[in-house]
């Protein structure tokens, strides 16, 4: 980063003096009123690893502005609070958009402070159109098989290849889903959040979202600011260039973190034995690169497949010594079972990979204007091409169905606020996926918002995955509304853990027990 907020930040901790431990509006979890509102049956959803998890359904209009018109099913998920003092529901959300919260709910539970999460009833959620809510959005099964075409489009026939699937699969969701889609965006996943918030009996929600859910809380405080309570936001996306912008920033980000991860390789020399120059490690792995685009890995794992499956390194640097063997064993030894096994774990797509990309493009479709000429896409897709080509083709067609959506767009919502308390933002100086720069912004949109920052860091999420300091602000806030106050671009400033080392990793790519590991194995990629 061109900025360092460890010296913008003079740091200094305050109360947050409207809030108090236990809070009228959250001291009972329903009244005589909202009772009739509620219609929420918990029932065990227990697994091994989160056994007090529960499920419910809740019924809500497909169209919040015809309220007795069609319904759709919200499938919701609950941890309750088992302290005599009761702070009320906290909504979490994985991001995506697409993601399934769940299992979030335990996640969260689980990994804060005991005596902060007995005070909650932590509360996930499946949007709209996602996972176990109905009806899940599933618009082309299979569309990422492999092996795709190539992402890079060097020729004409590559080119029209890779537009013929965006069509197609925008087509397939018109034709699937027509009725629906045009309900797919984040303001009906605002509204569908305030009607769990009433089937709750809360007046009040707290909320708690990494990536796109930091979008989706900061468009439910816009709509409805008297009723958030406590707002929590981590890896923040900015909410002035969602959504085209939004993604050719990502591309030239994702480059610098590729980058970093090939100067960690370089680093480790003695291990990887790949030289200790990142430029020529660099050259390596696009070599490897235009290989399989000749001669796919496996029969599965051609140029597309390899992008597919380093992308994830961008978004958390535990994944990089299952990458880095992956990756060494191609080109040194020329074995590429470890690189397919990577790509089936890091890459490959699934049913609830398909439910989740159906989702992303009809949120993200919607939301707002994407250009219409595939023209002005070539043109601003190569320029970056040229800065950043790590990911730039590969995002390119993973958003291009944008330009072809059978629905019309919406206008983004302006996000700036007067109206919150304090909200409390979390973000780490190279995270790729929503740069530094967007929680800067939304920090200065969000009135009295304080903002913490992961000073070297580069993942995406990065609260409850190990990082004591940002655990301790977290912690503070949702205890009593503790904020940190600084008087420059931060308000606190945290060192970043220090990156793996090649031991660290004894089990194969996607099976490792960190809660770094098991945070990022819930928010998935591409959010």
């Amino acid at each position: 980063m061109s900025k360092r907020a460890a010296a913008l930040c003079g740091a200094a901790v305050v109360m947050a003096g409207t809030f108090t431990a236990v809070p009228a509006e959250a001291s009972a979890p329903g009244t005589a009123n909202t009772a009739r509102i509620a219609k929420l049956t918990w029932k065990s959803c227990a697994t091994d690893t989160y056994p007090t998890l529960q499920c419910a359904s809740l019924k809500v209009p497909l169209d919040h502005r015809r309220p007795h018109g069609q319904k759709i099913a919200l499938a919701l998920s609950r941890v309750p609070h088992t302290a005599r003092t009761y702070q009320g529901p906290l909504l979490v959300n994985p991001g995506g958009p697409g993601g399934s919260g769940l299992t979030l709910a335990g996640f969260v539970a689980s990994s804060l402070p005991a005596k902060v999460a007995a005070q909650y009833d932590v509360i996930g959620f499946d949007p709209r159109g996602v996972g176990a809510s109905e009806p899940a959005l599933d618009c082309k099964p299979g569309h990422f098989d492999p092996v795709r075409p190539d992402s890079l489009p060097t020729t004409p026939a590559i080119e029209k290849a890779n537009l013929d699937r965006a069509r197609s699969f925008a087509a397939a969701c018109g034709k699937k889903y027509g009725h629906l889609l045009p309900y797919i965006n984040t303001a009906g996943a605002v509204r569908d959040m305030d009607a769990i918030r009433q089937a709750l009996g809360a007046k009040k929600i707290n909320y708690f979202g990494y990536s796109y859910g930091t979008y989706l809380g900061a468009v439910y405080a816009t709509f409805f600011p008297e009723r958030v309570r406590r707002l929590v936001l981590d890896s923040v996306v900015d909410p002035t260039d969602v959504w085209y912008e939004a993604n050719l920033n990502q591309d030239l980000a994702f480059n610098d973190r590729h980058r970093a991860f090939l100067a960690w390789v370089a680093k480790y020399d003695a291990t990887y034995r790949l030289g200790t120059d990142p430029e020529r490690i660099e050259a390596t792995w696009y070599a490897m690169r235009a290989a399989l685009a000749k001669k796919p890995a496996g029969g599965s794992v051609g140029a597309s497949e390899l992008e597919d499956t380093f992308i994830p390194g961008g978004y958390y640097n535990g994944y990089w010594p299952s990458l880095a063997e992956a990756f060494v064993a191609y080109v040194k030894d020329k074995d590429s079972e470890p690189l397919v096994e990577a790509y089936e774990n890091f890459g490959a797509v699934d049913a609830s990979g398909d439910n989740g990309y159906s989702v992303y493009t009809s949120v993200q479709c919607r939301d707002a204007a994407w250009p219409r000429d595939w023209r002005q896409w070539r043109k601003d897709n190569w320029a970056v091409y040229d800065m950043a080509p790590f990911m730039t083709w590969n995002n390119a067609w993973y958003n291009a169905p944008c330009a072809f959506w059978p629905t019309d767009s919406l206008r983004p919502v302006n996000v700036a606020n007067g109206k919150l308390p304090p909200a409390l933002l979390f973000q780490a100086t190279g995270d790729a996926a929503t740069p530094y720069e967007g929680a800067v912004t939304a920090h200065r949109l969000l009135a009295r918002s304080s903002l913490v920052v992961e000073e070297g860091g580069g993942n995406h999420g990065v609260t409850l995955s190990g990082n004591a300091c940002l655990d301790e602000h977290l912690a503070a806030y949702l205890t009593d509304g503790t904020v940190p106050r600084g008087h420059g671009e931060a308000d606190a400033v945290c060192a970043a853990l220090p990156d793996p080392e090649p031991e660290a990793t004894t089990a194969k790519a996607g099976r490792a027990s960190s809660n770094g590991s098991a945070l990022h194995g819930l928010l998935g990629f591409r959010h």
